[in-house]
């Protein structure tokens, strides 16, 4: 039987590479983002080569009250989701008193509580048929604090511990949490953010979004709890356990600070 998965930023980057892993493996699609051509075209792309269905939603979850919309959108609809994908989310490089309020709030309202109310919802219809999975897109930002992009950081950080306890509390109703924690990754997220700013982007090397949606793709199917993209990455959360709270700060401000 085939398995239904809904996608939230669907139409590039990472959710997109997540769309084409999905079809490859003969699931149909439910796939949401602010730009209706990109996910019209998708869609076409899709269809004609896998035999899937894919039906698209053009919907803001940066907007308040968005993820209830889309949920409500989907049971109308008939159709019943087996997998969530949690991927759109974005960032702001700048200091924290210099952007604009509206910019974080709806960062918040993306990374946040789009990504928490779209879980809480479909975990309540899961729970009694005792099967569901979830992916929930992370970030490297997560294992620390991150001056010149202080809420971003925060955003993620929450979205581990949120995706970790819930995972636990949804072990017996075999409903699997799985967080993805990229580093920086060649999509759009940096010219949006403007983290290309940032001394981190001009010192690292810049993941393929390809092959972080397969590593996601992946450790989903597996049930794992968390997954973290590359090498350096995987040391980094582990070395910084063992400073002091306040040099960790200052060594990321070091990593965030503008290049010159």
């Amino acid at each position: 039987m085939q398995k239904t998965v809904l996608i939230t930023g669907a139409s590039k980057g990472i959710g997109k590479e997540l769309a084409l892993l999905f079809a490859e493996n003969q699931c149909n699609l439910i796939l949401t983002a602010r730009s209706g051509d990109r996910l019209e075209l998708l869609k076409e792309q899709l269809e004609s080569r896998y035999g899937i269905s894919v039906y698209p939603v053009v919907k803001d979850l940066s907007r308040p009250g968005a993820a209830g919309e889309l949920f409500r959108e989907v049971k109308e609809k008939g159709l019943d989701v087996d997998y969530l994908i949690n991927n759109a989310g974005f960032g702001d490089y700048g200091s924290f008193a210099d952007t604009p309020w509206e910019r974080y709030e709806e960062m918040i309202t993306l990374n946040i509580t789009s990504l928490t109310h779209l879980t809480h919802l479909f975990v309540q219809e899961w729970k009694g048929r005792k099967r569901g999975r979830i992916l929930n897109l992370s970030s490297t930002a997560a294992f620390q604090p991150g001056p010149m992009m202080a809420v971003y950081f925060a955003t993620k950080a929450f979205v581990l511990h949120l995706s970790e306890a819930v995972g636990n509390e949804l072990k017996k109703d075999h409903i699997t949490v799985t967080t993805l924690c990229p580093g920086p990754t060649s999509t759009y997220f940096g010219e949006v953010s403007k983290m290309n700013a940032s001394q981190l982007v001009r010192n690292v090397k810049i993941a393929d979004a390809r092959e972080v949606a397969e590593l996601g793709f992946k450790a989903m199917m597996k049930g794992k709890s968390m997954i973290i993209h590359g090498t350096m990455n995987k040391l980094a959360p582990f070395g910084i356990r063992f400073l002091p709270r306040k040099w960790v700060t200052r060594l990321s401000a070091k990593v965030m600070r503008r290049y010159k």
